[in-house]
């Protein structure tokens, strides 16, 4: 693995059928995103950050579907939690779309994509503490799984990585724009929970 080849959560081939610790996975992938944008620049830094982009959009989009139903209806004030998630997510989401249209070697850039940062981890320990704590406490291992492979269906559609003979960011986003990415993570992750 190269210097700034950032891991991917299945890299350590563990099973993943715990939905708290694939979650938790997650946000290191995310963190180690952060990270390679910081470290790259050019093009580099365009590929880092379309994949991290992805992977928030995907990772966000399916706790809106596994955890935060689970918290509003098992975690006692489980809705102001929830409430609390969705605006620190709407939140991130706009400073993403600022920093989409933004030139990522551009002098405003890093500045933004770190205070964006700061909040993602303040939102992340806020999920772990609140949210992830309580379903571990509260979930027998047959719903942890079931939870797991909704997120793990989610996870397929956001790469964190290039994939081989894929050189550039434009060529790995082809599925499209990160709404209609969200569109499809909804689509599939209730298709995986057995929903409609």
């Amino acid at each position: 693995m190269s210097e700034l080849e950032t891991p991917h959560a299945g890299d350590d081939h563990s099973r993943d059928d715990d939905v708290v610790a694939l979650l938790m996975r997650q946000h290191g992938d995310i963190r180690n995103l952060f990270d390679e944008v910081e470290a790259t620049s050019g093009e580099e830094r365009r590929d880092a950050f379309r994949r991290l982009v992805r992977l928030l959009a995907v990772h966000e989009t399916a706790e809106e579907e596994v955890v935060h139903p689970f918290v509003r209806r098992s975690v006692a004030g489980g809705q102001e939690i929830v409430e609390d998630r969705l605006k620190e997510e709407r939140e991130a989401k706009e400073m993403l779309a600022t920093l989409d249209d933004m030139d990522p070697d551009g002098p405003d850039f890093l500045p933004k994509l770190i205070e964006l940062r700061r909040d993602v981890q303040t939102h992340a320990r806020a999920e772990e503490r609140y949210e992830f704590i309580h379903i571990r406490r509260s979930t027998d291992v047959t719903d942890l799984a079931a939870m797991a492979k909704a997120i793990k269906a989610a996870e397929a559609m956001a790469p964190t990585r290039p994939h081989p003979g894929v050189e550039s960011g434009a060529k790995n986003m082809a599925l499209g724009p990160v709404a209609a990415l969200m569109d499809r993570t909804k689509d599939t992750v209730r298709k995986a929970m057995g929903g409609s």
